[in-house]
């Protein structure tokens, strides 16, 4: 029986997972990844740190399994999006630190180019705003920064690279410098409805067309693993970015279908088929996926913080030991008594992309807790999601179901805060871990494991419901109260 590997690469977290034909998981493993933040705003990784972190829990994976490397049909990849890579081509080390999909540090980058009046040509072109959440502007901020690189760029010696890339080219040894479609439409130098980079968008940022990978379907031959490094060279036959990867692990086949992932951050997509839709309400146009039929689309909304939110009520504040523990916490009061926790902590996403908005906390009294504090974390989580959810139900005209998955999507007052706020149906899978999945089954489809999208929707998938108990009027006045706390934040800067 073929066995599917699936390296799923986050913010926080390298995980493998290994799935069996049927694509249930058999085994996993997970190790934690740093991030720093040398100064306000910034926040970077160690490439050699994202690299070791991955290849140790896929070899703990496999080795939890007693599955042999031999009998593992192909590797699928998802990860996280838009951190941006830089290594020499020569030697195949990084020549600066990723700059993580969160850093603000090209915010001026953006505003200088927003002044010369390019981001209209550029929405239209790529699909994307004009923010420091998208690579191009990273990546230039990299060259601009360093003199050295610069010269190195021009000369054809550096390699750019998202995530998939940075793995793709360490996992076959160097041998393979390529992305999927789903990746290359987050960094600003795609043309959206060609599928390609664009030469002018590269003339934009400063960026060598050299230090570019290959794009190729994101169900297809990425090249095969080193079978130095696990034990067999394992073909690499999917990639996609982890949101996208989610968007697939939830079946989410039929344009409308609505998918919810709470990471780190928080991405609403919808699948809107052939053509990529108007971007309109603050929502961005993406690559959904290609798998060997041409491309498919998403809408998408960001949302910056949700499980990173947690993380910094544990790291930074000490309230909580885990996100467990943040839960527990939530449910020992009603409600959060008042308090609104605004999550800017680096910037607001959809629909607002504001980078320079920083969070606060509103409605403190003496009687405030920990535990109000812990609800009202939640409380934003929910509220950020139903402000994407409308916007995108303005766009589509309505929505369906709420597929939610991801490590915060555990937590079931968050899964019934969601349907109570937005209204909506929401359905959860047994097994969160949607975007392990959606590399596994795109990976699977490459490897012609899997006939197509069909055969996939057929597996057995158990779910469970939250159905909204809010009414339309309690909705409305948490829905405008919110919205009051929003304008403070974004009021503050300008």
């Amino acid at each position: 029986m073929p066995y599917l590997l699936a390296l799923d690469q986050g913010t926080h977290a390298s995980r493998a997972i290994l799935y069996d034909a049927q694509a249930k998981p058999v085994a996993q493993a997970s190790r934690p990844l740093t991030s720093r933040f040398p100064q306000p705003g910034f926040v970077e990784q160690d490439p050699e740190e994202i690299w070791r972190t991955q290849l140790e829990a896929a070899r703990a994976a496999i080795s939890a399994s007693g599955v042999s490397p031999k009998v593992i049909a192909a590797i699928g990849i998802a990860n996280q999006r838009e951190t941006t890579i830089v290594w020499d081509e020569r030697t195949g080390a990084p020549r600066a630190p990723a700059i993580v999909w969160q850093c603000r540090r090209s915010a001026a980058l953006c505003e200088d180019l927003r002044a010369r009046g390019e981001e209209p040509a550029l929405h239209a072109r790529t699909g994307l705003v004009l923010d420091p959440y998208f690579s191009a502007t990273k990546l230039s901020w990299l060259l601009g920064s360093d003199r050295q690189l610069g010269s190195d760029a021009a000369a054809g010696h550096l390699r750019f690279g998202t995530v998939d890339s940075w793995l793709i080219h360490r996992l076959t040894g160097g041998r393979v410098h390529a992305t999927d479609p789903s990746n290359a439409s987050r960094t600003l130098l795609m043309d959206l409805g060609a599928g390609a980079f664009s030469q002018d968008l590269c003339d934009l940022f400063g960026v060598a067309r050299s230090m570019l990978p290959e794009i190729r379907p994101s169900a297809g031959s990425f090249g095969a693993c080193d079978p130095s490094l696990l034990g067999a060279p394992i073909p690499i036959t999917g990639v996609l970015g982890d949101q996208q990867a989610a968007l697939f692990g939830q079946r989410c086949f039929r344009p409308g279908d609505v998918k919810q992932t709470y990471g780190t951050g928080a991405f609403l997509l919808a699948q809107v088929g052939e053509s990529a839709p108007p971007q309109e309400g603050g929502l961005l146009a993406t690559v959904a996926w290609d798998i060997g039929d041409g491309l498919r689309y998403a809408l998408e909304g960001s949302v910056f913080q949700a499980g990173g939110l947690l993380e910094w009520l544990r790291a930074e504040l000490g309230l909580v030991g885990s996100p467990a523990e943040a839960e527990a916490l939530a449910r020992e009061v009603p409600d959060a008594g008042g308090v609104l926790l605004v999550p800017a902590l680096t910037g607001l996403g959809a629909p607002h992309w504001d980078p320079l908005a920083r969070g606060a906390l509103f409605g403190l009294s003496r009687g405030t807790t920990r535990a109000h504090l812990a609800r009202a974390a939640f409380d934003a989580i929910a509220y950020r999601t139903d402000e994407v959810l409308q916007a995108m139900a303005k766009e589509l005209g309505g929505l369906g179901d709420l597929r939610i998955d991801g490590g915060v999507a555990r937590s079931d007052l968050l899964a019934q805060m969601q349907a109570d706020l937005s209204g909506l149906r929401v359905l959860r899978p047994r097994d969160v871990e949607t975007t392990a999945r959606g590399a596994a089954l795109v990976a699977g489809l490459g490897a012609g494991i899997f006939s197509g999208t069909d055969e996939i929707a057929d597996l057995p998938v158990e779910e469970q419901e939250f159905l909204p108990s809010l009414d339309e009027a309690a909705r409305g006045a948490q829905r405008i109260r919110w919205s009051k706390a929003i304008q403070a934040v974004r009021g503050m800067h300008h």
